[in-house]
Order: structure tokens, then C-alpha cells, then sequence
């Protein structure tokens, strides 16, 4: 790295610092000493670089999930190396390959020191290779680091294989999910926001067939949806009819969602939108790209999923019609009531395989470079990027720059490396956003922990379900849309629910109510 670059980083990176410490005022001045990231009291790396001589950078692995079209420019990779006192080695891959080539990795000992891994369902396939003892069990070392430490218990413990913890977590919103909609049509229609299951689906059947574009031809339809039946739309409809969230009560026990009533519900629900023509034809192989295409280019009226994607959406949409306008519901009442789907508060996560990192002393190296990354400075550099350029602060606030291109380019891969968040980083400058609909969009996220369905499996483990579950919930999976697409019956779907039962299904639910 030459020395203008490093140089600048320094400097960006103190004047972020004493911008945050200006903001927090005297009554954190008991948490100066966190803004100079870990300093560990059990022999890992010391880090406090005003006190004494930084040693040599620390040279760090590291696999990332990349959602975006490119690997980012290097810019706040260097920062981030300034601060922490580290050489990364970042290993982008995309998105869409990350899982094959996590896999590749592992079964060829080739693994880096740190790994991402993208969700709860990906750590849960690694469960036996983590009692096997084949990733560094961290639990124990956690409270030796001013910032790890304060990483929230209950959702370490959802993290948690066998009772102990191996993993650090980004943090999660525990409901994003709800519906954006095109108001603009909405209007034209004369119909309001949404607030119960009928009044979503008249919306969607008058963007079909009230011409809400105004140009005369039969050429809209309500929903656009992808092949995710948990982050496309229909594990959030799933909730507003009131099915449990992977798991439920049943008789007294628990039991998989897809034998209750609610989710039988859904996929009617589903599969009435199929023939009726108000959904993409095509749903059940169409990618998240393809999906938002739809919704932008003004043949779709309504999107469910995370209504955080309202502020790229918005942009997409005014790149085809200037006078387009979004809007976003969240509580959307059905035969129970309202509720949302939870997530465990966490998304991807971090292990530390044993085959790249040798000694207890090495990870705590490792460990040291994470807890930089929740220091003021590098927390606010990986979430916002650099001031004056990805965004500006106003009133202890972080208002983003209007161009997402270049947060998309620069800045946003890099969440990857963030820990925690704004639940557990105290100097974490909260957003302001200038579009109302984004800033709307933040005060549902945060009204959906008022009707949150929760998952009681989270902290149960089945042995079963880690060897086979990823497998048996293909087949679930499959009749699930071959329902919807009007291909099988009921009967045929009671057929694929009996073969996964067969398959271990049943040992599944043994094992969880045991």
C-alpha cells in the first residue's frame, strides 16, 4: 500500500473518530478506550496503537459472500487494514457460487483463517464438522475483548452448537419482511395501502386489470415473486395467515409448518394468483434479479420481501418513470391476527477453522482484527463508508449519499465484515435517510418486534435434521410449487410430506420434541 493511500486512511479515519467522540459528549468518555479497538487481557494481540509501537501487520484469510456485480474497489479494505494493524487477504466470491465453493474449500483443507458463512441454515449444515472439532470454540475467549464482549448473549446462544459458542454473528433486524408497493398505481386504482390479506390481493388483481400505467394495453400484474420460498413472498404471506415459523405446536408437540392447515392456506393462496395470471408465471425459477426487473420496469405492482429494498427500488423504478412512487405496509391481518416471521437476530456469521489457524495464540489474533471491527471507527467505516463521500453526518446521524451506485460499488460488500451492530455498537451513527420512504421503511422494521412469530427450534438440535434436513426439505420444497403451479393436489402434496416423513422426517420430530 503506498504511503499517500495509508496516510489518508489515518487521517479519515481520526476525523471520523473525533466527529463520533464530539457527537457522544462527556457521557461516554468512560468508552474512549473502545475506539482503539481490542485490547485483550489474555495474551491476544495488543492493539492500542497511542501507547505503543505497532508490531508487524497481522496477516489475515478471509472468505466473503459478494452480492454485488464486482469486487469492490480496494479503498476501505486499506483503511480498515490501518486501523486494525492487518495485511488482509479478502477472497470475494459471488454470491450465487458461495456456497459451492465454501464447500470445495472444506472438503479440500483449504479453508481460510476466517470463513463467512451466509445464514443460519448454512451454519447448521456445519454443526458436525463443528463438534468434530474442526473450527475453534470461542466462547471462552469473547470476554477478554472490550467490543466482543458485549455481542448479546441470547443471540450467541442461537448461534451456539452443543452449548457452546464457535461462532461471531452480523446482526439481523428480526423481521425486514413486509410489501412495497407502487403507490403511483395504487392511486390510479384508488386503492389504499393494504391492510388485510383481501385488500392485498385486490391490489394485486386491480394492477392486472385496471391498466395503472395509464398506456392502454394489458401488459401489468400484481406481484412479482423468485424461487426463495423464505425470502421471496411467500414465508412472509405464510405468516399473515397465521403459520407457525418453521416450526409449531401441535397436540402438545412440535411439528414441521408445512403440516398445519395455515400452510395449505398459503399455497391456495399462491396457487388462486398463478391462474388468475396476478403473479410471474415463471415464479418458481426466477432469480432475485429477474424478480426486482419486473417491479422496475413497471410490469409488476407489488414486491414482498425486505422493505429495506425499498430505496433501490425506488431508484430503479425512476430510471423507467420518473413519476413513479413506492409506498410500504407491514402488518397485514389475517384469520389469527397480525405477526411476522422471525430470524434468530442474526445473519451470516464467522467461524475459525482449526486447518488454517494452529494455535490458541494465532486466534486471538484473529479474534483482535474482529473486535477492530466493531470499534467506533471501523464500525461506521464498514456501515457508511467514508464521510463526504458515501455520506455525510447531521446531527450525530449518518445521511447516505443519494448515489447507491457508488455505495453499492464501494462500500456495501464490505458489511460482510461486520459484527454485531446497531443493538450492540453503543457509537454506531443511527441513518437518516432523505427518501421518507426508506425512513419509513426503518419504523416498520422496528414495529415488526411487536409481532414477531418466533421459531421455538432455534436453540434444539437434531441430529437428523443436520445429516438429512437440508435433503428432506427439497422434497417439501418441490411439492410446494409443483402445488402452486397447479401440477399436484393436495393429496399428492400429503404424498411428499409422507416421503419425507418416511426419509427421516420423522426422527426429525422425535428428536426436536424429545
Amino acid at each position: 500500500m503506498n504511503t499517500v493511500m495509508k496516510r489518508k486512511g489515518v487521517i479519515l479515519a481520526a476525523a471520523l473518530s473525533m466527529t463520533l467522540a464530539a457527537g457522544c459528549g462527556n457521557n461516554n468518555a468512560g468508552n474512549d478506550k473502545n475506539d482503539q479497538g481490542a485490547k485483550p487481557t489474555d495474551g491476544a494481540q495488543a492493539t492500542d496503537k497511542q501507547t505503543e509501537k505497532p508490531a508487524e501487520p497481522f496477516k489475515l484469510s478471509i472468505m466473503l459472500d459478494l452480492h454485488e456485480p464486482e469486487v469492490p474497489s480496494d479503498k476501505i479494505e486499506k483503511m480498515l487494514e490501518d486501523i486494525s494493524n492487518t495485511e488482509l487477504d479478502i477472497q470475494w466470491v459471488p454470491d450465487g457460487s458461495y456456497d459451492d465453493k465454501m464447500n470445495a474449500s472444506f472438503a479440500t483443507g483449504s479453508l481460510p483463517q476466517a470463513v463467512q458463512l451466509k445464514n443460519a441454515a448454512s451454519l447448521n449444515l456445519f454443526r458436525d464438522a463443528i463438534k468434530d472439532g474442526q473450527f475453534w470454540e470461542i466462547g471462552p475467549l469473547l470476554g477478554s475483548y472490550p467490543n466482543l464482549s458485549k455481542l448479546n448473549k441470547d443471540v450467541l446462544n442461537n448461534t451456539s452448537v452443543g452449548g457452546k459458542i464457535y461462532a461471531l454473528y452480523r446482526e439481523n433486524a428480526l423481521s425486514r419482511q413486509g410489501v412495497i408497493f407502487r403507490k403511483d398505481w395504487a392511486d390510479k386504482v384508488g386503492l389504499a395501502a393494504p391492510k388485510t390479506i383481501d385488500e392485498l390481493y385486490n391490489l394485486m388483481k386491480a394492477f392486472k386489470e385496471q391498466d395503472p400505467d395509464g398506456n392502454g394495453k394489458d401488459d401489468t400484474f400484481g406481484l412479482t415473486d423468485r424461487s426463495d420460498l423464505i425470502y421471496g413472498a411467500f414465508k412472509t404471506v405464510s405468516s399473515y395467515f397465521g403459520t407457525p415459523n418453521n416450526w409449531g405446536e401441535k397436540d402438545g408437540k412440535l411439528a414441521p409448518e408445512f403440516m398445519f392447515p395455515e400452510y395449505i392456506e398459503t399455497m391456495n393462496f399462491f396457487k388462486k394468483l398463478h391462474q388468475e395470471g396476478l403473479i410471474n408465471q415463471d415464479f418458481p425459477v426466477t432469480s432475485k434479479n429477474d424478480q426486482q426487473s419486473l417491479f422496475a420496469s413497471g410490469k409488476a405492482g407489488v414486491y414482498i420481501g425486505a422493505m429495506g429494498d425499498v430505496q433501490s427500488l425506488t431508484d430503479k423504478v425512476k430510471e423507467v418513470n420518473a413519476t413513479g412512487e413506492l409506498d410500504i405496509q407491514n402488518r397485514i391481518e389475517g384469520p389469527k391476527g397480525t405477526g411476522i416471521w422471525s430470524t434468530g437476530g442474526y445473519g451470516s456469521v464467522f467461524l475459525f477453522p482449526k486447518s488454517a489457524i494452529k494455535s490458541e495464540d494465532e486466534l486471538k489474533q484473529v479474534l483482535s482484527f474482529f473486535d477492530h471491527m466493531m470499534s467506533p471507527v471501523a464500525a461506521n467505516l464498514i456501515q457508511w463508508g467514508i464521510e463526504g463521500e458515501h455520506h455525510k453526518i447531521d446531527g450525530g446521524s449518518a445521511i447516505p449519499t443519494e448515489d447507491t451506485d457508488l455505495t453499492n460499488r464501494e462500500v456495501k460488500p464490505y458489511l460482510s465484515l461486520q459484527i454485531g451492530g446497531q443493538g450492540t455498537i453503543e457509537e454506531l451513527l443511527d441513518p437518516k435517510f432523505p427518501m421518507p420512504v426508506k425512513a419509513k421503511s426503518e419504523e416498520l422494521i422496528k414495529d415488526n418486534e411487536n409481532i414477531l412469530i418466533d421459531d421455538p427450534t432455534l436453540s434444539l438440535e437434531s441430529k437428523t435434521n443436520i445429516e438429512k434436513g437440508e435433503r428432506l426439505q427439497e422434497i417439501v420444497k418441490d411439492a410446494t410449487y409443483k402445488y402452486m403451479m397447479g401440477d399436484i393436489d393436495e393429496a399428492g402434496f400429503q404424498k411428499a410430506v409422507d416421503k419425507w416423513l418416511k426419509d427421516g422426517g420423522q426422527a426429525i420430530i422425535d428428536e426436536y420434541n424429545a
